[in-house]
């Protein structure tokens, strides 16, 4: 485990959601992860703790993950980050448009396998498609976070709009669980009776770890 590196989750709002503050110990550089619900709220943390958020990275462009208004609420997100600090904006390239209300000069549009530095952490991106187009998760060292795409006993949905079952198979089967079995989990959502897992208790566990072909998995999920 890299002793330089500041590491945090938080879970905000009534959606149960988990934000993340990651970075160096060092040169208190740190990029937010999935900024929502509580922009005031993380900056406090981050004044705490006397880092500063200097990226902003997206694992998917849901409301309740980068702001918007959703189910009635007007939820708060990377727009009103960037009016209280001077941040970069890391999402798929696939999903970019959806953040309309960004300069373009505010946002990095990142492909799978790119590598970002904040305040000299390495954080490489990991495309994995299913719950939306532009789904990625984030490897720092041994820790995995995975948004939307895989929890804690379960997966992501796949009946929204720009959700594709096939897709999300082949992310969790040749992607995720071709990490590490040590490998710890810090998913996207609070809906378990613990915060983080590792991909080697999700495969001996998780019933969407346990299909063999992508017909087993695609029935089970009511597309067979």
């Amino acid at each position: 485990m890299n002793g330089r590196l500041y590491f945090k989750q938080i879970e905000m709002g009534p959606m149960q959601n988990f934000v993340y503050l990651i970075g160096s110990t060092e040169t208190r550089k740190v990029a937010v992860v999935d900024g929502a619900w509580g922009i005031d709220e993380i900056l406090r943390i981050a004044t705490k703790d006397e880092v500063e958020i200097t990226h902003a990275l997206v694992t998917h462009t849901h409301p309740d993950h980068v702001g918007g208004r959703f189910a009635g609420m007007e939820i708060e997100g990377v727009t009103e980050l960037l009016g209280k600090c001077k941040a970069k904006v890391v999402v798929h390239k696939a999903e970019a448009e959806f953040l309309k209300a960004l300069s373009p000069s505010d946002i990095i549009k990142a492909e799978s396998g790119d590598k970002i530095d904040v305040g000299g952490v390495e954080i490489q991106l990991l495309h994995t498609p299913g719950h939306t187009p532009g789904s990625q998760c984030f490897l720092i060292d041994n820790r995995i976070v995975s948004g939307d795409t895989l929890f804690i006993g379960s997966c992501g949905r796949v009946d929204l709009p720009g959700s594709n079952p096939e897709q999300m198979y082949y992310s969790l089967t040749q992607k995720l669980m071709a990490l590490p079995d040590d490998t710890v989990l810090f998913p996207g959502h609070n809906y378990s009776d613990q915060p983080t897992s590792t991909i080697g208790q999700q495969k001996q566990s998780n019933p969407y770890f346990q299909f063999h072909s992508l017909k087993q998995f695609l029935s089970a999920m009511g597309y067979g």
